[in-house]
């Protein structure tokens, strides 16, 4: 017959076997919620993001910055809300009554580049140019028009709306794309956006580098 301190033995022996396995347990779903951070967010920035709040702070800090680039004339007239290009220093809806069309290029015969040659022509207010003058294609609008800085952040990130890019090829298209670059050479009679492009692109690169949190 088993005495009572023997079973307070096998007690205690038992209540350690189920202590050990709930800590490797915690310590399983700890690791699978560290790798899910990464996963969705594109590597080990989100996890510093998530386990730091200023990096938080800094990376919504520098798209507040930037986003005034965004919201400017010279970045938002080729992203509008609707399926028109804006115009002007205003916005206003561009009077030739253009459309964006399935590639963004225009419809019909009124195609961006019957008046948009591959550069800006001479004189102020003439058309402006580049070779890939467009607006976003109509799967992929790319809004800024009556968007907050966090929900076009959002669309930034996110690869079904943003081209299927990256942060860093996000940082990459800004940085070096010559489209993107008209802004800052427009045209005679043409505001330039409130940063340099110099200014523009270190504060997209301090959001990217810090878990590229968007403004809230």
């Amino acid at each position: 017959m088993k005495t009572a301190k023997t079973w307070k033995v096998r007690l205690a022996a038992g209540s350690l076997v189920l202590l050990g396995a709930c800590v490797a347990l915690w310590s399983a779903v700890d690791q699978l919620a560290a790798k899910d951070g990464d996963d969705a967010h594109g590597g080990a920035p989100a996890r510093v993001a998530a386990a730091n709040p200023a990096s938080d702070a800094k990376a919504e800090a520098a798209f507040t910055r930037a986003w005034a680039v965004f919201v400017s004339p010279r970045c938002m007239n080729c992203h509008p809300a609707g399926d028109a290009p804006l115009q002007g220093d205003d916005s206003h809806v561009h009077i030739q009554d253009v459309k964006r069309g399935p590639a963004g290029q225009g419809v019909y015969g009124m195609k961006c580049h019957t008046c948009h040659q591959n550069a800006n022509l001479p004189g102020e207010n003439m058309p402006p140019g580049n070779p890939k003058w467009s607006l976003p294609p109509a799967r992929m609008k790319m809004v800024i028009q009556g968007e907050t800085p966090g929900e076009f952040c959002r669309q930034l990130k996110n690869p079904t709306m943003n081209g299927g890019r990256t942060i860093e090829q996000v940082l990459e298209h800004v940085s070096k794309d010559d489209l993107v670059g008209w802004a800052w050479d427009p045209g005679d009679g043409r505001t330039l956006p409130p940063l340099s492009r110099a200014e523009f692109v270190t504060a997209m690169k301090q959001w990217a580098d810090n878990g590229a949190a968007c403004p809230r």
